[in-house]
């Protein structure tokens, strides 16, 4: 990704300016037109400052990370801070006003969307891991849906070594558990071993006991557990932007409906939503809808 450095940007701005003025006199170099420069160039260079607040889905990590610390070439006065709440705790936050942007990795629910709105920023695949002592390589979301309700309960049953199947998953109002669950239809009715608070704990949960099984951003697995492949399509960035890998979800900035952000918000923003941050964003593990 070519960077963006404010330098180079105020020189496109102070450029602009002139020639702009210029070719309003006529082409003349008047006083007016080097005023008309000056002054845009000066304000093009009242760098922004201040704090923006976000907050909500942990598995966003990764994603606000890259995404700030390439704003921050842009505007390095600027401090973006971040809280990993959950999902649920970011569209709340940006509900009632204490967060500039909330974070959540699920859609918004129709009721949620009278006070806020969501905009994807990116898609993020739900990998589903086994150890890495497994003999399964691939599973159907169907028999997801029967092992994760208790239909089937040994390993034997889908080409693993006899053993009894332990689901780990997220806690209530975790937006990876949302939606694994909404995009499985286990809403509500999974028989978990452990719900765990961290997309980074079930990892290690699963990583820990060769008959364990559970979901995480695929942008948070690394060789430490098996990603199985979901109707024998892997998950991958290529895959869930065609839409072929079943199991995957937005990445969302959720803002207050009846707030206007701050000018650095509004920045932070727009820079997460262009095409300058998609390869951002796909280093961070994740897929760039704009680019």
């Amino acid at each position: 990704m070519k960077k963006i450095t404010r330098r180079s940007f105020l020189t496109v701005c102070g450029a602009a300016a002139a020639a702009a003025a210029l070719t309003a006199c006529g082409g003349s170099a008047s006083s007016s037109a080097s005023t008309a420069a000056s002054s845009t160039a000066s304000s093009a260079a009242a760098a922004l400052s201040g704090n923006i607040a976000t907050g909500g889905s942990t598995s966003m990590k990764n994603v606000i990370a890259a995404l700030t610390e390439g704003f921050a070439e842009v505007e390095p006065d600027v401090t973006v801070s971040y809280d990993p709440t959950g999902s649920g705790a970011g569209i709340t936050g940006a509900a009632d006003k204490t967060l500039d942007i909330g974070l959540s990795s699920r859609a918004l629910k129709d009721d949620e969307k009278a006070d806020v709105d969501g905009t994807t920023i990116a898609l993020d695949g739900i990998a589903i891991i086994v150890n890495n002592a497994s003999k399964v390589e691939d599973l159907t979301v169907d028999q997801l849906k029967q092992m994760f309700t208790g239909e089937i309960t040994n390993w034997s049953e889908v080409g693993g070594d006899d053993g009894e199947i332990v689901l780990i998953g997220r806690e209530a109002g975790s937006g990876t558990r949302d939606g694994f669950e909404s995009i499985v239809e286990v809403k509500d009715s999974c028989k978990y071993a452990q719900e765990l608070t961290a997309t980074g704990a079930v990892i290690s949960a699963v990583e820990a006991n060769p008959l364990a099984i559970g979901y995480a951003s695929l942008s948070a697995v690394g060789d430490t557990v098996k990603m199985v492949t979901v109707g024998g399509v892997e998950c991958s960035e290529e895959t869930v932007k065609d839409g072929s890998y079943e199991v995957q979800r937005p990445f969302v900035f959720v803002t207050n409906k009846s707030v206007t952000l701050s000018e650095q918000a509004q920045a932070f923003f727009d820079f997460a939503t262009s095409a300058d941050a998609a390869d951002l964003i796909r280093t961070a593990g994740a897929v760039p809808v704009n680019e």
